[in-house]
């Protein structure tokens, strides 16, 4: 009978005990599972959002970048006005002094003219006269053709230095006029690059607005994202605690485990020690209990385009406009987008920047210009044509059209072919 109580006692606990645990794992189970159906959304809705900062941070970088070389691009422009300015007040003194020489030669030309004049009237008024007495007065005949040579010497004289006097005059002239047409021409393009700085800014500040746009965009996307990401922290919280108190509870139910188990052995023990009393004292055991062992085990260019073809394309476009920004050869270009578009004739891709055109291809000395080589000057560029001159935009008031090589300060010779 103690027997039998005991037995029914244990399996009552055990009944119990595996209700309770069965109660304690469906409350967790629920909570958790909550908790991680809201990180799911929070974290589909944080990529979601996080791709929408990528997106926009991808969106600042290109046009930071584009805002940087307008920048740079501005600036090389201020600069280049700045430098043309200096040579136009270069050209200004050069003129100056020009019209000074001219002056000089023009007064000794006519002072030339004068003395000659004066001299002419006299040999003149005094006719044969002044020839016979010095022919007179010859000690010898080799004095009389000495007298009679300077006589020619002096004529000659007179007539050269005169010559030479006045095609100094005409030089001078010459310089002077080309001088102005220059100045003309940097007057021009200043004015051109002027024109060009205010559109930069005009296209800068649109930039740097829409950049502002951007930033208040990516300033919402990262409040929205740092909410989800609190989100994610709070519910990883709830899972956290949740799975402390599982395992709390899975604790006290193993010990609960170990001490049922610890009872049955004892129970056994006890049972196993009063069947030994009863055999001994020869008494008969009603029903023996068979018991079963619970647990166990767990277990660089080269082309093959020549530098003259370059030159002689380029040249049948002289005389059509200079138009800022344009890349039409026949309908106006400015000085780039005419060189662009003379190469890109060759399938030759290159920069619709003067500022960029001087890193292109290889550099090489002025002296070793070949035709087809790219002149950068300060804010501009041209195509060296051969003999000293270049093909290229000039400007508004020129148009496309030949000039001088060294007209400006080179700053660098570029080989692209």
């Amino acid at each position: 009978m103690i027997r039998e109580r005991n037995r029914r006692r244990i399996i009552a606990a055990a009944l119990v005990l595996s209700l309770l645990g069965g109660m304690t794992q469906n409350i967790p189970a629920s909570a958790i599972r909550d908790a991680q159906d809201k990180i799911n959304e929070a974290n589909q809705q944080l990529n979601d959002t996080n791709n929408q900062i990528s997106d926009i941070e991808k969106k600042q970088d290109s046009l930071q970048q584009e805002i940087d070389s307008l920048d740079s691009e501005l600036v090389a422009l201020l600069l280049d006005i700045d430098v043309l300015k200096d040579e136009i007040a270069q050209k200004e003194a050069d003129i100056e002094q020009a019209t000074e020489d001219l002056k000089i030669a023009e007064e000794t030309a006519q002072k030339q003219y004068e003395n000659m004049k004066k001299r002419i009237r006299f040999m003149y008024e005094r006719g044969d006269n002044a020839l016979v007495e010095s022919l007179l007065g010859a000690g010898s005949m080799a004095d009389v053709l000495n007298r009679v040579e300077y006589f020619n010497q002096i004529y000659d004289y007179d007539r050269t230095m005169l010559n030479e006097y006045q095609d100094t005059v005409q030089q001078v002239a010459d310089l002077k006029d080309t001088l102005e047409q220059e100045q003309q021409d940097m007057v021009a393009l200043k004015e051109n690059q002027e024109q060009q700085s205010k559109e930069l800014e005009k296209m800068l500040n649109k930039k740097r607005a829409t950049m502002d746009d951007f930033d208040t965009k990516l300033a919402q996307a990262q409040s929205l994202a740092a909410q989800y990401k609190e989100t994610i922290r709070k519910q990883n919280e709830i899972i956290v605690a949740e799975q402390a108190r599982i395992a709390a509870e899975e604790e006290r139910r193993r010990r609960e485990e170990e001490e049922r188990r610890r009872q049955e052995e004892e129970r056994r023990r006890q049972e196993a020690l009063l069947q030994q009393q009863q055999q001994q004292q020869g008494g008969n055991t009603s029903g023996g209990t068979t018991t079963v062992p619970e647990g166990g085990a767990n277990p660089g260019y080269q082309t093959n385009i020549s530098g003259q073809e370059v030159v002689d394309f380029a040249m049948q476009f002289v005389g059509n406009p200079y138009v800022w920004g344009g890349t039409s050869l026949t309908n106006g270009a400015d000085c780039s987008g005419f060189v662009m578009s003379v190469f890109g004739h060759f399938g030759i891709s290159l920069p619709h920047s003067s500022y960029l055109l001087r890193s292109c291809g290889r550099a090489v000395s002025y002296n070793n210009a070949q035709p087809g080589d790219l002149i950068c000057y300060s804010g501009h560029v041209a195509i060296y044509a051969g003999g000293g001159r270049i093909v290229g935009a000039q400007s508004s008031a020129v148009g496309i059209a030949t000039q001088n090589a060294t007209y400006r300060t080179i700053l660098a010779v570029r080989r692209v072919l």
